[in-house]
């Protein structure tokens, strides 16, 4: 049984990711529910050269909730592995289209037999060009989609010391999208697109 059917957890339709930029050796990432709770917790050590990122349940860091592994070392169209910790069975993965996602950032969501089933788009080519080239204050924004069909929506808050991620799984009446590959492409969003700012 998974750590989402033993304790309930990935269950809400709404989340906000916080990271601080300004943390020297690394990142730490608070993940909250819509109540303000803590819903899961990370850190990211600085300088890593292939990512291994784990949710935790709280910030004592015993709990595992999540792991995110990098397939390469460096890759500019990095593929991530997504595993359930209690199992270690993979849930899905997602990879980053590089060279497409230096104008927009694009990333593709996959099955477990690394189909492709979906994708997130930052919301325009022409607000994406103006983060890029003109000023970093406009926030990002993505729609994630499943078969054609909208599941999420990632929205960032601007903040020069603190990077917001509001997810938004409300669109997924069908549930076509398992929450947990949601909340890894949440995390990289805000650990991978962040660095870019």
């Amino acid at each position: 049984m998974s750590v989402e059917l033993q304790t309930g957890l990935f269950t809400s339709s709404q989340y906000l990711v916080r990271r601080k930029v300004l943390k020297i050796l690394g990142a730490a990432f608070h993940i909250y529910e819509p109540d303000g709770r803590l819903a899961f917790y990370s850190q990211l050590k600085a300088f890593k050269l292939k990512e291994d990122i784990r949710l935790f349940t709280d910030e004592t860091m015993t709990t595992e909730a999540l792991v995110i592994k990098a397939r390469q070392i460096l890759d500019f169209s990095a593929a991530y592995d997504v595993f359930d910790p209690a199992t270690n069975e993979k849930v899905g993965a997602l990879k980053r289209k590089g060279f497409k996602s230096m104008l927009r950032d694009e990333w593709i969501f996959m099955d477990v037999g690394d189909n492709e089933i979906g994708s997130i788009k930052e919301d325009s080519m022409i607000l994406s060009l103006v983060r890029r080239f003109v000023m970093n204050l406009v926030p990002q924004s993505f729609e994630g989609t499943i078969g054609g069909v909208k599941v999420c929506n990632f929205k960032q808050n601007f903040n020069p010391f603190v990077t917001k991620i509001n997810i938004d799984f409300t669109p997924d009446t069908g549930n076509r999208l398992d929450r947990r590959l949601g909340m890894a492409a949440a995390v990289l969003l805000c650990a991978i697109e962040g660095r870019q700012s």
